[in-house]
């Protein structure tokens, strides 16, 4: 079974996992440390040039994947049989997925500035704080997609599971297309209301500190209530984003550092789109699309008609569908109220 067969298995390439994993950690805290002597407003100008970078990084790592991709299959003839076509033809095919993969879960994280807005205007946080919720914000969603993700390779070799996966998202296309996508409101929220019972929360901000001490008694500041929001958002938004991928590509490796990259610069994309963010109203029907498509690909395609569409076209399906929203939210603008 094609489906089993995986380039990079992750008993026998756990090291060069831990070892992703490692070196990206150390460019988050090289990147904390080196922020953390400043606390400023990020501009649109650095948050253009960090975002930049990291994609630099993002393509610069899709091309070492397709060389070692070919250089392992070209070692190793029986994966070549067993998935079909040749070394080069498999590593191509690889080094699409990831692309896609990268393309989609970075479509998909927009979704979370939307309420990443909403979370920091409720709590009233400054903007100079508001890239070390961010900071730390991001460790926490490496860490809960790492372990999606892990379950996720091994629930997705059940077609069962992936008919599931398959259904789920489209009913979340759908659900948005038809103006049901939920928008957490913190004023209603339970977690914050346990939060206030249970946890000793200070009154007012208290500058960048996450904790601090008040009358001889540990307290944790609104910043860390709003660490806590920004972590719950990542993990909803991570139960659409990670079976997406999967949809794409069933190479472990492949969703698992698509996703790291596409998720790692959220930061600076947040500055970066906040100030336009507004401007396209289409994109969430696109997305939506996206949802749709991948679905369907996942549960009709794949497990019941058993028919393998080419990446290539994956690819440019998902590129048109963002595109084509973004582009009509820029040609049509939204209406200006009556009355101004």
């Amino acid at each position: 079974m094609n489906q089993t067969v995986h380039i990079f298995p992750f008993a026998e390439f756990w090291p060069l996992y831990t070892f992703f994993v490692i070196v990206i950690a150390l460019l988050l805290w090289l990147s904390l440390r080196l922020n953390a002597a400043r606390v400023h407003e990020v501009s649109i100008r650095e948050a253009t040039i960090t975002a930049l970078s990291w994609f630099g990084v993002a393509l610069l790592f899709n091309v070492m994947l397709y060389l070692f991709t070919w250089w392992r299959l070209e070692q190793h003839p029986e994966i070549v049989t067993a998935l079909g076509g040749t070394a080069d033809s498999l590593a191509r095919r690889t080094a699409l997925e990831f692309l896609s993969g990268y393309l989609v879960e970075k479509s998909l994280a927009v979704d979370n500035l939307f309420v990443f807005l909403v979370i920091f205007r409720f709590f009233s946080v400054a903007a100079q704080y508001q890239q070390r919720v961010l900071f730390y914000g991001l460790f926490g969603a490496l860490l809960f997609r790492a372990i999606f993700i892990a379950m996720g390779a091994v629930m997705m070799e059940i077609p069962l599971v992936v008919i599931f996966f398959g259904l789920f998202l489209m009913y979340q296309g759908f659900q948005v297309l038809k103006g049901d996508d939920p928008e957490m409101d913190p004023e209603k929220n339970r977690i914050l209301r346990f939060l206030n019972r249970y946890l000793p929360v200070s009154s007012a901000m208290a500058g960048e500190k996450f904790f601090i001490r008040e009358a001889g008694r540990w307290m944790v500041t609104p910043l860390f209530v709003t660490l806590v929001f920004v972590e719950i958002t990542d993990i909803m938004f991570a139960f659409d984003s990670v079976p997406a991928i999967f949809g794409l590509t069933k190479e472990p490796m492949v969703v698992f550092t698509s996703n790291i990259f596409a998720v790692i610069d959220l930061r600076a994309l947040y500055f970066l789109l906040a100030a336009f963010i507004s401007r396209f109203h289409y994109l969430n029907y696109g997305l939506s699309f996206v949802l749709v498509f991948i679905g369907a690909k996942m549960a009709i395609f794949d497990e019941l008609l058993h028919i393998r569409l080419p990446t290539e076209l994956s690819l440019l399906i998902v590129l048109g569908l963002i595109v084509g929203a973004i582009v009509l939210s820029l040609v049509k603008p939204p209406k200006e109220p009556q009355g101004r």
